[in-house]
């Protein structure tokens, strides 16, 4: 990936990172997945404890462009994979630390992923992982559709879908993750105009690769369409259109018995009514009246 077009891979990573910063554990052995130009690998520099990581992409040509590098002054050479994401090509409990940043949106089957990954990890191991969110380029998305539909009759998927935030913490639980958080944030990146947006998204390598995708060229008097509508429903008053990225971060531990566990029902030793400082009453009583 060329370095003017790895912003976004960037400042995902650091985001992700600074995760691992706020674990006290430490985690020897990882595994990046889907480690595109090791840019991750790059950032490291000892964090989390990491001593050696595996890398892994499922693109023969990343892999073949990474030497094996050094994580800390005392870590042992990575080793480059290749290996696609819903495959993954390693024993169970083999890894302290999954991490994958911006990779696991392009997967067909991700809850099989995440139950992979999850194998993968030893007993209380980390995951850490960002992928784009189901309200990246939702701007982008809605140009080209009412564009392609005045222009051309009919419109077909322009954008490859991503996973709504609000279904990845019941993915993880799907996967067997314990103590499961997901969370997303926006990023709102400025353009000239459509064709520089979409200039970036071929250099980031995150263009449609749906398989119902159309697969013809677009039409420039589509294009041209899309380009005003852009313009006219989200420019600025200086000329410039936005676009959103919505980069969602998951978190999950692999099981293991010293985690906190949820109590039992009818366990708890304290009443709520005595912590609010409230009479208790049953849930067929009325409060009378004052």
């Amino acid at each position: 990936m060329p370095a003017d077009h790895e912003f976004l891979m960037r400042m995902a990573a650091d985001g992700l990172l600074d995760r691992l910063d706020d674990v006290t554990r430490k985690f020897p052995f990882g595994l990046d997945v889907g480690c595109r130009n090791g840019l991750l690998a790059s950032l490291l520099h000892g964090r989390g404890g990491i001593e050696e990581l595996v890398q892994t992409d499922s693109s023969w040509g990343m892999v073949r462009s990474l030497a094996p590098s050094f994580i800390s002054s005392n870590a042992q050479p990575s080793a480059c994979i290749v290996a696609d994401e819903e495959t993954v090509p390693f024993a169970p409990a083999s890894f302290d630390i999954v991490l994958s940043n911006l990779v696991l949106h392009w997967t067909n089957d991700l809850p099989g992923a995440l139950a992979q990954l999850n194998r993968t990890l030893k007993p209380d191991g980390l995951f850490l992982a960002t992928l784009f969110g189901g309200d990246t380029l939702w701007e982008l998305r809605e140009s080209l559709l009412q564009a392609e539909t005045e222009v051309e009759g009919g419109a077909g998927p322009r954008v490859s879908p991503f996973l709504d935030v609000r279904d990845a913490g019941d993915l993880l639980t799907r996967a067997r993750f314990s103590l499961s958080v997901a969370d997303a944030d926006s990023v709102t990146v400025s353009y000239p105009d459509i064709f520089r947006l979409m200039t970036d998204l071929r250099g980031m390598g995150e263009t449609n690769a749906t398989q119902t995708r159309r697969r013809t060229f677009t039409r420039r008097e589509t294009l041209l369409r899309a380009g005003e509508i852009y313009q006219q429903n989200h420019g600025d008053s200086d000329g410039r259109i936005p676009a959103t990225f919505q980069i969602i971060t998951l978190t999950g531990w692999a099981p293991h018995v010293s985690q906190p566990q949820p109590l039992r029902p009818g366990s708890a030793t304290t009443r709520l009514a005595d912590v609010l400082g409230t009479t208790e009453q049953s849930a067929g009583d009325k409060a009378k009246p004052e």
